[in-house]
């Protein structure tokens, strides 16, 4: 009988497919390669069964030993398949911008999920990195396959992926495209394919923010793909270029491939299309794209697949009539749209500022520097809320804002109708507007009755 012994068994031999559709178009073949079909639903069961072996021979994984990584989801899914079939614990660390579904599969697995804030540094104790460490230590006979290090992860794309594509393709592969996250894939197959026609051309596709493609790693919304700091897992020297592709790119290019290919993939998976899509424009006929698609979209029905969430967020518009961006595009053009000011800044400073500019309130962040991303906000200060603290006690001017702060004000994605904004301005006195996931500015009562009154005839 054709049995596999063991789900893991299953793993790799994924299909190519051709985006007929989207690539209709195109000068050239635009080939996408369908890690979907790996039993736990992702490129990453790959790694994660090579990391395990390698980890028992080694003699660091041995009976009623527990696992534990900082993962986005997909390696945790991996390692908990692999986990199941051997009898190990698992415990996995997540940062809070990834999805529920993800976490609830882990869970499902029969695995702890730890839930640690994105915007905090690599090196901060609550970062998803730092906890990991954390958990390691605490952990009677602990491993961490730390996949960002783990050389039989490139290892294992390098044995598997690579000579998969060069045999389905006959050779004929001319760019391959991927995502980077730990590195691990784009480094194994890159190499293999190199090794096979030193002419392909190996390019990455990264998310804005991430220092693949010049940026600190500041947050985005797209999960499981690029990074903020260097993985030893990814060799630069494989790679022929980076092409740095926004939130809003990526979850339109997902979007699309599911609605016009039938492809139901996830952000990650729009981000490689997408920045394939525009390498594919500049090429001639013959050449041969190939982009990976690491992950699927039922992982992501809650957010990009969720028509409000893409609202809330900025990223599409709401039904026909005005919307929070017509109202932010009315303001003042003399008044900033958008002031910012850190937690450590003193209050007196913020009061300052505030009179400088006519403003009456700032938004709090973790940096000044823009774009700024929805999860760096803090919180609020107020023209009125420090003049009353201040009334009670003046040593509050020389207190850092981080102590005297209010919550973060609501957010409205620009596409939201000014009904949107007026629930929200019953609850506050002001509204964050998001823009591709980005805050681009503050709404007041003032500025909506302003747009109204403007609207209104005679």
């Amino acid at each position: 009988m054709d049995v596999a012994d063991s789900v893991l068994d299953l793993v790799g031999n994924t299909p190519l497919v051709r985006l007929g559709r989207i690539g209709a178009l195109l000068p050239c073949d635009l080939i996408a390669k369908l890690e979907t079909t790996n039993p736990g639903g992702s490129v990453k069961d790959r790694p994660a069964v090579a990391m395990i072996d390698a980890a028992e021979r080694d003699g660091l994984l041995v009976p009623g030993s527990t696992i534990v990584e900082p993962t986005s989801g997909n390696t945790g899914a991996g390692l908990a398949l692999v986990a199941a079939q051997r009898g190990y614990r698992c415990i996995f660390v997540m940062s809070d911008k990834m999805s529920e579904e993800k976490a609830a599969l882990l869970r499902a697995y029969g695995a702890e999920v730890v839930v640690c804030p994105t915007a905090v540094p690599p090196e901060h104790p609550d970062s998803y990195y730092s906890t990991a460490e954390r958990l390691v230590r605490e952990t009677p006979n602990a491993f961490r396959p730390d996949q960002y290090s783990n050389a039989a992860n490139p290892a294992e794309h390098e044995r598997s992926t690579g000579p998969e594509i060069w045999r389905q393709t006959e050779g004929r592969i001319t760019h391959f495209v991927a995502g980077i996250g730990t590195g691990g894939t784009i480094t194994g197959v890159g190499r293999y394919l190199k090794a096979q026609n030193p002419t392909v051309q190996v390019i990455g596709a990264d998310p804005a923010g991430s220092v693949y493609s010049g940026g600190s790693g500041r947050p985005y919304l797209v999960e499981g793909v690029g990074e903020d700091f260097w993985p030893t897992t990814y060799d630069p020297a494989v790679v022929d270029r980076v092409v740095e592709v926004t939130d809003a790119e990526s979850f339109a290019m997902a979007r699309r491939v599911t609605r016009e290919e039938g492809l139901l993939i996830g952000g990650s998976g729009g981000t490689a299309v997408h920045a394939a899509f525009a390498v594919a424009e500049e090429l001639e006929a013959g050449a041969v794209v190939v982009t990976l698609i690491p992950d699927s979209g039922r992982n992501y029905l809650s957010k990009i697949f969720d028509d409000q969430w893409m609202l809330d967020f900025g990223f599409l518009r709401g039904a026909d009539g005005p919307c929070a961006g017509d109202v932010l595009a009315a303001r003042d053009p003399s008044l900033p749209a958008l002031v910012l000011i850190t937690p450590e800044e003193p209050a007196r400073r913020a009061i300052g500022m505030m009179r400088e500019l006519g403003i009456s309130q700032l938004v709090v962040s973790v940096t000044t520097e823009l774009p700024l991303a929805a999860k760096e906000v803090s919180g609020v200060v107020g023209e009125l809320e420090l003049m009353d603290r201040a009334f009670g006690d003046a040593s509050v001017l020389d207190r850092p804002l981080k102590e005297i702060m209010g919550p973060p004000m609501p957010m409205v994605g620009v596409g939201e109708p000014v009904s949107a904004l007026v629930s929200q301005l019953d609850r506050a006195a002001s509204v964050l507007v998001l823009e591709g996931g980005h805050p681009v500015g503050v709404l007041t009562r003032t500025d909506v009755l302003s747009f109204l009154a403007a609207r209104s005839p005679g």
